[in-house]
Parts: structure tokens; sequence; C-alpha cells
């Protein structure tokens, strides 16, 4: 179940708020210029399948998107429990970062957890299938995919090979909990 919860910068057990509620959190997220919305395959798809069959599926979506907010490229992502580099690409996104253009993200299966730095609040958002989320170039963040990372996600770009992460070199980003699918929280 996708899941927000809000933190104050200061402390890593509490959070100020938690909420699974789709339009709460859509709602507590555009506070911050992130966008958060739901959407439905028009045909059934699985991990797996070819990327034109993804996108196909979305297409409605992804061409509004496209049309509205001026992506360059649109690309399939699938990342499996199995691939022997997770450990590297786990640990590539775990330190704050930011970026130039938005990181807009639409997961077709699994999941992972975004987390955002703004101002005194870290907004941790937990992404599952149906989710998209649209986060502003220049929001510090960082991404977790868990130890055995399981998804397939659409990813929208301004620039047409992509986005570079300015990493900050602060240490927030250690010391929140990291991703364990499966547990409580």
């Amino acid at each position: 179940m996708s899941r927000l919860r809000i933190f104050n910068v200061d402390n890593t057990t509490r959070p100020l708020l938690a909420t699974s509620d789709h339009a709460d959190m859509a709602s507590e997220l555009a506070k911050i210029g992130v966008g958060f919305e739901q959407w439905q395959a028009n045909a059934p798809v699985a991990p797996g399948d070819a990327s034109e069959a993804i996108m196909a599926a979305y297409r409605n979506d992804i061409d509004r998107l496209v049309q509205t907010r001026g992506f360059k490229s649109v690309d399939v992502v699938s990342i499996a429990p199995d691939n022997p580099q997770r450990d590297a690409m786990r640990a590539k996104f775990l330190d704050e970062h930011f970026h130039k253009e938005d990181e807009v993200r639409f997961f077709v299966a699994g999941s992972g957890l975004f987390t955002l730095h703004v101002d005194d609040g870290v907004y941790e958002i937990l992404c599952e299938q149906g989710d998209l989320v649209s986060v502003p170039d220049g929001t510090r963040h960082w991404f977790d995919m868990g130890p055995e990372p399981s998804f397939v996600a659409i990813r929208f770009f301004t620039e047409p090979d992509g986005w570079v992460g300015y990493f900050t070199g602060t240490d927030l980003a250690q010391r929140f909990p990291r991703y364990e699918p499966g547990q409580a929280g």
C-alpha cells in the first residue's frame, strides 16, 4: 500500500503525519510542489513484458504528460531481485542528491521509497504499482529500491540523455531507516 510519512528533519522515528490515502498524499505533496497521481493500465501488463507493451498500456497518460510537461524522452526500467548489480544500483541513489530537471517516475509494478528533504521536513513516499511521483528539479532527495529490488517503472526526461545527480554531501539519508519491503512502519 502506498504511503506518505512526514518527519521533522531532526526526528527520524516519529512522523508528524502518516497516511495511505491517495487523495491526502497528493494534497500534502502538492504543498511542496510534488505531483502524485494514480494511473490505471488500459491493458494487462506484467514484469517481463516488452517496453512497447508497457508503454502502450499507459499511452494516454504518457502522451498527456509529454504534451503538458514537454518531456523529450520516455523509457521503461525494470529491476529484478536476482540482478547481479542490485547492491551497486541501490547504493547509487541512497545519498541525498538533486537534479537539474524534474524526476518523474511511474510504478508499473513493484515498489520503491522516495525520500524528499524540503526545508525542515522529510517526506517519505512509498510508491507502489499505479503511483506516479513528480519531484521538481532542485529538490533534495534519495531513492531506496530495497535490498532485493523488484520494480518496473516508466521514466520521463526533459533532456534526451537523462539526468545527472548532484550529491549534497550530507549524512541525512543515513539517519533515516532503509527500505525493507514487507516490514511494518
